[in-house]
């Protein structure tokens, strides 16, 4: 007889066909209970709130994410309307029964839900195609969605930064299913008044092997009564695949009708049974799906050589990348080849590809890239890299390690051995990783200073891999392992830069450093983008340490600002950062109109904070999306690279503020005056609209109080708002050598508030004493006599100096206030009256062309068009008429005006 029909024989379907309703009832699930009665079979389910809550949210959510393959918008929207009542009549089952903890597959479904529709609503194109009723149903969904997911925020932050780390469970009931498995829940009892049938009374009968039939037709009968019984069963019930069941049937059996009887369950490598008090038997320990079995190492009595541990080797990289790998296991593996390898002294080339394999299996234990790895894994890495340079520089000579070698080119017992692989490439993507460590931490806590400590180990690295490229690398590899090094360089500030200027320093310096850096990659590199990046940090290190003209001269001779917009966003970044340090470096040498104008672009778009990557604003037009987002944050630079953000924003306006009050002052009656900076302009505005202002605190309130200061020519409460205790606090104490600023600001102040006074106090004296206004601004003589001579020179102030009398002689030619005001009543009036002409002009009909037809009509004999013609020309001369009369009038008015303008000036 075939064996497809061994277990559905007519004899076997009468005599079992009792034993299989008794084997569907001696396995219990938590969800039901069956209970017979003797009168009639009745089968009876009690489930508990907390179940059928469960089952009604989950069987919504399955139909939300079918939905949502084919994109039904319409569906979609009124499955999320029945998911809202769902969830709010499961709210007290949640609040009773899981201690107001929502459920993780509620907070997953919400969370792919949010994703769909942000994906499909910045899909315009997509919209655009979109069905009437599906884009209606859209924005519908997603502005009732946006509103209902403000309960979610806090639990759907912590899901999105620790999701599950199931890769293969893709669906939510069974997540949810698994959830509800895994704890501990009574399984009710039905109350019946009949006999009831329990679990023990129950006894399956065990099939016995017939003379006439082998052991391979027993097989097959067993598997075919197992997969019958199989899809009987619930298929959501993962509990009963995980659970080792023990009758009381199989207790009593012999040992050898045990061995024979047919496995109803795939066996298992790794099992651990433990006794419990019932007598359903113990868990089964299953290990996680995916997971690979793990490789035998070698046999006891095995010769380890070369070749085995090459190809022990090959094995376990073999499973790199594959779905089924523990990437966790393969690291294990590989020390434990490490391990053996040096047991057995197999040379330094299979220890270096040991370990560098080591490297790449740690670089691939994180699956997201955005993401930095665990701690111990990092910890692991750096002392792997570190024995893998140790092993590299001992054998620089005999070693060569490099991309272009194949793997059947490699060379392991003779000198020079050959290897695949590129160190500076591992030595990059950990310095790398080492960002992404510090970007993770809290800036302000103690693990962001303990990660930080780890950078000495990263630049001793890079100084390793530098030795080897040196020798064994191409120039551009030289160039790619300095750009690393001067990374680590540029924006660390080193005294004895400033010692050495003074003469007490003679050893080499950061700047000499990054001097013999920048200089190799200017001439050695083709890309044009480490070149850039190398200027860039160059600048930035020469501003820092206040060599403003060295700083200067490469801004301008690189030309950087003219192409810097078609760089990559890092090098952007990086051009930011620059200028805004070498505005600052121009601020403290004195020269206030360089460090306003590097620092004006910056500032102007009230967005320093994103352009240099410290930090994300919040968008009040549109919102960012996920992918934007996590785009954005990567580019962000560690807190320890941070500028200090007040003290640009001081430095610009204090700059801003020195040259706008002279300038305003010079030119109070000027219409067509311009304005140097926007926002100094805005602020000052700002506070004289206000009818009540009060004593300053914030930074902005000091400028503006220093500058209405400063137009009344009051230098010292100028610079008492300037120069105070909260403000060295706040901002001038970070400055290197802040006395000193403070000394430069200070008399910096003193000459802007004289230039301001004569600008607006002019035309009310006479002459003015030298001497007089030397006592009053805290100036020497010499610096009162430079700055009036060059206003003079310059054309800003009408006067003359008369030395033996040391005095300011000054001219009448300014206009008096009144004066001013009735020259700009004048020019406006005038504009006016041409605005007012050409207005008239454009409204007067062009009556030729209008009636060119009727005219050529006329010339070709029609009486009617001449005629109209007539007609038409008589109108036009009446309307020039009427235009010349106006003209008139409005001139006649004007002079009238203007007489009686001369006669009050009179």
């Amino acid at each position: 007889m075939s064996r497809f029909f061994a277990g559905g024989s007519d004899s076997d379907s009468e005599s079992s066909s009792e034993d299989e309703q008794i084997n569907k009832v001696s396995q219990p699930t938590i969800q039901q209970v069956v209970v017979y009665s003797d009168d009639e079979d009745v089968k009876r389910v009690v489930r508990s709130q907390k179940e059928k809550r469960y089952e009604e949210l989950t069987n919504i959510i399955k139909s939300i994410r079918n939905h949502r393959k084919i994109k039904d918008i319409g569906s979609i929207l009124s499955s999320f309307e029945d998911f809202t009542r769902a969830y709010t009549k499961a709210q007290p089952v949640i609040i009773k029964e899981e201690k107001g903890i929502i459920p993780r597959f509620v907070i997953r479904s919400i969370v792919e839900l949010e994703d769909f529709i942000n994906v499909t609503w910045e899909d315009k194109d997509g919209r655009k195609n979109m069905s009437k009723n599906n884009g209606k149903s859209l924005g519908t969904l997603r502005q009732k969605f946006r509103k209902y997911i403000k309960d979610f925020e806090s639990e759907m932050k912590k899901f999105r930064e620790n999701p599950d780390q199931g890769e293969y469970e893709d669906d939510e009931e069974d997540k949810a299913v698994e959830q509800d498995s895994d704890s501990e829940v009574e399984v009710p009892k039905a109350v019946s008044f009949k006999k009831e049938v329990t679990v023990k009374e129950i006894k399956p009968k065990v099939a016995k092997p017939d003379d006439g039939e082998s052991d391979d037709s027993m097989d097959w009968g067993s598997d075919s009564d197992t997969s019958s019984s199989s899809e009987d069963e619930d298929p959501t019930d993962l509990r009963k695949k995980f659970l080792k069941k023990t009758t009381e049937a199989e207790k009593d059996e012999p040992e050898k009708a045990r061995e024979k009887k047919p496995k109803l369950t795939r066996p298992r490598k790794e099992v651990v049974a433990e006794p419990e008090d019932d007598d359903e038997g113990g868990w089964e320990t299953v290990p996680k799906y995916g997971a690979s079995e793990k490789p035998k190492m070698f046999a006891k009595d095995a010769e380890i050589d070369i070749h085995i541990v090459l190809s022990k080797l090959n094995e376990v990289m073999s499973n790199r990348g594959k779905k089924k790998t523990d990437r966790k296991l393969q690291i294990e593996f590989l020390h434990e080849l490490k391990t053996i390898a040096e047991q057995h002294n197999l040379g330094a080339a299979l220890a270096v590809k040991i370990r560098f394999n080591i490297v790449s299996a740690i670089f691939d234990y994180n699956l997201k890239i955005s993401e930095p790895m665990k701690i111990e894994y990092w910890s692991k890495l750096l002392e792997v890299m570190a024995d893998l340079m140790k092993l590299l520089l001992v054998n620089l000579n005999d070693i060569k390690l490099s991309e272009s070698i194949t793997d059947e080119t490699e060379e392991y017992e003779t000198k020079p051995y050959r290897l695949r692989g590129c160190v500076l490439t591992a030595v990059e993507r950990l310095d790398d990783e080492f960002i992404k460590l510090l970007k993770e931490c809290d800036p302000h806590s103690n693990d962001y200073v303990e990660r930080l400590k780890d950078e000495v180990t990263v630049t001793k690295l890079i100084e390793q891999v530098l030795k080897y490229v040196e020798v064994q690398g191409t120039p551009l590899e030289i160039c790619r392992v300095y750009l690393r090094k001067i990374d680590h360089l540029y924006y660390k500030f080193d005294p004895n830069v400033l010692k050495k200027k003074k003469g007490q320093f003679e050893n080499r310096t950061s700047v000499d450093e990054m001097e013999k850096l920048c200089h190799f990659i200017y001439a050695n590199d083709n890309t044009d983008r480490l070149r850039t990046r190398a200027i860039l940090s160059h600048i930035f290190h020469h501003a820092l340490h206040d060599n403003w003209f060295q700083a200067r001269d490469l801004v301008l001779m690189s030309h950087l600002q003219e192409t810097i917009q078609h760089s990559d966003p890092s090098t952007q970044i990086l051009y930011n950062r620059m200028m805004a340090n070498l505005g600052l470096c121009a601020f403290r040498q004195g020269n206030i109109k360089d460090a306003h104008q590097c620092l004006i672009e910056l500032m102007m778009t009230t967005k320093p904070k994103e352009l240099l990557a410290q930090g994300l604003l919040p968008q009040r037009q549109h919102e960012r999306s996920v992918e934007q987002e996590k785009v954005e944050k990567q580019r962000q630079m560690p807190f320890h690279m941070h500028i200090n953000l007040e003290l640009l924003e001081c430095v610009y306006l204090v700059s801003a503020m020195l040259l706008e009050i002279p300038y305003m002052a010079a030119h109070e009656f000027d219409a067509r005056r311009r304005m140097i900076s926007k926002t100094f302009y805005q602020q000052l505005r700002s506070s004289e609209r206000q009818s009540l202002v009060g004593p300053p605190e914030s930074m902005r309130e000091h400028v503006v109080a220093a500058s209405k200061a400063m137009r009344h020519g009051e230098w010292k409460a100028c610079s008492e708002f300037i120069v105070n205790k909260k403000m060295n606090t706040k901002v001038w104490d970070l400055f290197y050598e802040a006395d000193r600023v403070r000394e430069m600001l200070v008399k910096f102040i003193k000459e802007e508030s004289l230039r301001t006074y004569l600008f607006t106090y002019s035309n009310v004296y006479g002459s003015i004493s030298v001497p007089y206004l030397s006592e009053m601004y805290d100036l020497p003589k010499l610096k009162v006599h430079s700055i009036i001579s060059k206003m003079i020179i310059n054309e800003e102030l009408m006067a003359s100096l008369d030395d033996p009398t040391e005095t300011v002689v000054m001219h009448r030619s300014e206009p008096s206030r009144l004066q001013a005001l009735s020259m700009q009543l004048a020019d406006k009036i005038t504009n006016l009256v041409d605005a007012n002409e050409r207005i008239f002009e454009a409204k007067q009909p062009n009556f030729f062309q209008r009636n060119q037809g009727g005219y050529n009509r006329q010339n070709q004999g029609g009486n009617q068009g001449y005629n109209r013609q007539q007609n038409f020309n008589q109108n036009k001369r009446q309307g020039q008429q009427r235009n010349r009369m106006q003209k008139n009038n409005y001139h006649q008015q004007q002079q009238q005006q203007q007489q009686t303008i001369e006669e009050k000036l009179e």
